[in-house]
């Protein structure tokens, strides 16, 4: 807390918000370090009283020199420096000064403080559901990408050599399962909400939206997606499975498994909470796609073949084997998380 009133003031407010410091600094205080011990102080102590502007500016950037990521609430003119050095200023709606409104990044309209914990919560609420986004549909698209390049490459050797093999999926294949897999349930994440965002490690300013655990459970799930596929393709024939059936099953698996990793690719790193939009646009496209594969009419718009129970059986097996395998990368990525979480707590704690 840094503040220009009295240090008896200061010293109530910290102890009602619950701030503790070791001992207040003031401003004459602080004036008379050198710039070495003045960045020390400012490191090691919370409360600082009788604070003039310029001291409020000189903090903020001294913070900010130390690595950290600085927000300043404020209502006054002598909080426009250090509003507009912070970086995030949050200036009060009603009580502020016009000049400090001017200067803030955000005006509090209720001047409620709790207003900023519920802002930050959604932000980083956003942010969480950006990144299940960005893992179940890249996850998804590199299992396409995969089985598509190596299948084609592997169609390409077979017709030099005067063999005859057929391509993964079609076009219009391709095409069904973007339009069915990357449309109902993505949307439909977006309305997660993620009650443990406020427990996680704040992120650092420069943090990409392909983190770690993101790109481990794309690289995971996308690898496993197209070797079970691409296995699909290359050993039903020699079982005297028609090509053309083989092909349809290698559709049926890589449209319903992506829809089946939607669940594990929302949980990496926290669990949320039961999201019914997500059961309705998952049974929705599940419903549609077995429309396509048992309507006749559907099946040769698509270029599709009928499959026999023990075929849909299979098909079956192999999602039931996939589900359980993301589920698995999933809770050791936010176990993997939680652990990096607790070293660094106490490695702050340890400092």
């Amino acid at each position: 807390m840094i503040t220009g009133d009295h240090p008896a003031t200061g010293f109530e407010i910290t102890r009602q918000v619950g701030i503790i410091s070791e001992r207040f600094y003031t401003g004459s205080e602080l004036e008379t370090l050198s710039e070495q011990e003045f960045s020390i102080r400012i490191a090691r102590f919370n409360v600082f009283a009788r604070v003039s502007p310029e001291l409020k500016y000189r903090i903020v950037r001294t913070l900010q020199q130390q690595g950290q990521v600085v927000a300043v609430t404020g209502d006054g003119v002598n909080d426009a420096p250090a509003l507009k050095a912070a970086d995030v200023g949050v200036a009060m709606g009603q009580r502020g000064s016009d000049v400090s409104r001017e200067v803030a990044d955000l005006v509090l309209v209720d001047d409620n403080f709790a207003t900023i914990v519920t802002a930050i919560e959604e932000g980083r609420n956003i942010f969480e559901n950006i990144q299940k986004i960005m893992r179940f549909l890249f996850a998804a698209n590199l299992a396409e990408v995969l089985l598509i390049i190596i299948g084609s490459l592997i169609t390409f050797i077979a017709m030099a050599n005067d063999a005859s093999f057929i391509l993964p999926l079609t076009a219009v294949q391709i095409l069904w399962i973007n339009l069915l897999t990357d449309s109902i349930p993505a949307l439909a994440i977006t309305f997660d909400r993620n009650p443990g965002v406020l427990e996680i490690k704040p992120r650092s300013k420069s943090a990409a939206l392909l983190d770690q655990n993101t790109l481990i459970f794309i690289f995971t799930i996308g690898l496993l997606g197209a070797l079970i596929a691409l296995a699909l393709l290359l050993l039903l024939p020699f079982f005297g499975i028609n090509r053309d059936v083989a092909q349809t099953v290698v559709f049926v698996y890589l449209t319903v498994v992506q829809l089946v990793v939607v669940n594990p690719a929302r949980k990496a790193n926290v669990v949320a909470e039961h999201n019914v939009l997500i059961t309705a646009a998952l049974l929705l496209s599940f419903l549609i796609q077995m429309l396509v594969v048992t309507v006749p009419s559907l099946r040769d718009l698509l270029g599709l073949a009928a499959l026999n129970w023990e075929l849909a059986g299979l098909i079956g097996t192999l999602l039931l084997a996939s589900w359980f395998l993301a589920e698995a990368c999933s809770t050791l990525l936010r176990k993997r998380q939680a652990a990096t979480h607790q070293a660094s707590t106490a490695s702050a704690q340890v400092c």
